[in-house]
C-alpha cells in the first residue's frame, strides 16, 4: 500500500512539473520592429493591413531601390522609387502578421516587396503596453522565439557621403549582393564622436540597407569598407542587424516563410 502511495505521488508531482514547464514555456508579450520595402504608395495599403489584424505603431519614408533587372536594364532605368515602412508590432502575432502581409500584399510576386522583422533591446513602456494590449491574452511562445543561430539573414546598414551610395553598391554586388535601397539622410551633432574617430563625416548622407544571407555579410560589408568605407572619400560607417523573420522575394533573391526557413527558387 506504502509503495502504491508514494507511486501515485511521484505521478502527481510529475504532472504538476510538466504542468510548471509548460507555463514557463509562455512569456510576457513583447514588441518587435517590421520594416517592409514595399513599392511606392503600397505603405497606405500596407498600415490597413497592420491595423485590422492587429495593433501598429508605423513611420514611413521614401527610399530609391537599386535591385536591377533585365527590364530595368533594357528601358534604362536603374532605380525604382519605394517606400519604407517601420512598424511597431506584438511579438504574438508576428508569425501571422507576416504570413497576412505575404499574402495580401502578394509578395509571393517578384517586385513586390519585403518584410523581415527585427527584435528590440528595449522600448518605451507606454508605447510597449500600447501595441500589446491588445493582444494582452496572447502571451508569446517561447518556443518560438528566434535564436541567433537559427536566423539566415542581416541587414546590412552603410551611411556614405551623398553621391558616394552607387560605388558602395557596386562594391556590395561585387561580392555578391543583388540590390538594396537607398535613404537620405544628413549628419546630425557628431563632432563629438567624429573627434574620438579622427574623421569628419559628411552632413549630407545616403544611407545604402542591404539584406544579405548571413553567410554572406562579411564579404559584402567588406567590400564596401574597401570601396567606400570610413578610410576613403565616401567616409562609410558601416553596421549590420540580426534579422529574425523573413517574408517575400526581394534582394536576396530568394524567399523566405514566416518561420525563417529559405525556400530555394
Amino acid at each position: 500500500m506504502a509503495e502504491r502511495k508514494n507511486a501515485v505521488k511521484k505521478k502527481t508531482e510529475g504532472e504538476k512539473s510538466t504542468v510548471k514547464s509548460a507555463r514557463g514555456a509562455r512569456r510576457q508579450n513583447r514588441a518587435k520592429a517590421l520594416i517592409s520595402i514595399l513599392n511606392a504608395g503600397d505603405d497606405v495599403r500596407l498600415t490597413e493591413i497592420l491595423n485590422d489584424f492587429s495593433v501598429a505603431l508605423s513611420f514611413s519614408f521614401p527610399g530609391t531601390g537599386t535591385a536591377r533587372t533585365t527590364v530595368l536594364d533594357y528601358l534604362g532605368i536603374g532605380t525604382t522609387e519605394k517606400d519604407v515602412l517601420i512598424a511597431l508590432i506584438p511579438e504574438s502575432d508576428e508569425l501571422a502578421i507576416l504570413r497576412e502581409i505575404q499574402t495580401k500584399m502578394s509578395l509571393y510576386l517578384v517586385g513586390r516587396g519585403i518584410s523581415f522583422t527585427l527584435p528590440l533591446s528595449a522600448i518605451s513602456e507606454i508605447i510597449a503596453n500600447g501595441i500589446t494590449g491588445a493582444a494582452a491574452e496572447k502571451n508569446s511562445d517561447g518556443r518560438n522565439l528566434m535564436k541567433d543561430d537559427h536566423r539566415k539573414y542581416d541587414l546590412i546598414v552603410a551611411a556614405v557621403a551623398a553621391g558616394s551610395v552607387d560605388e558602395a553598391m557596386e562594391a556590395a554586388r561585387s561580392a555578391g549582393a543583388a540590390g538594396g535601397t537607398i535613404i537620405r539622410s544628413r549628419s546630425v551633432n557628431n563632432a563629438k564622436a567624429e573627434q574620438f574617430i579622427g574623421i569628419s563625416l559628411q552632413q549630407e548622407q545616403e544611407i545604402l540597407l542591404i539584406l544579405s544571407k548571413r553567410e554572406g555579410k562579411t564579404a559584402i560589408m567588406q567590400a564596401i569598407s574597401e570601396s567606400a568605407g570610413l578610410k576613403t572619400e565616401a567616409g562609410g560607417v558601416l553596421f549590420s542587424l540580426p534579422v529574425d523573420r523573413t517574408v517575400g522575394i526581394g534582394s536576396t533573391g530568394g524567399e523566405a516563410d514566416a518561420d525563417g526557413q529559405e525556400e530555394k527558387k
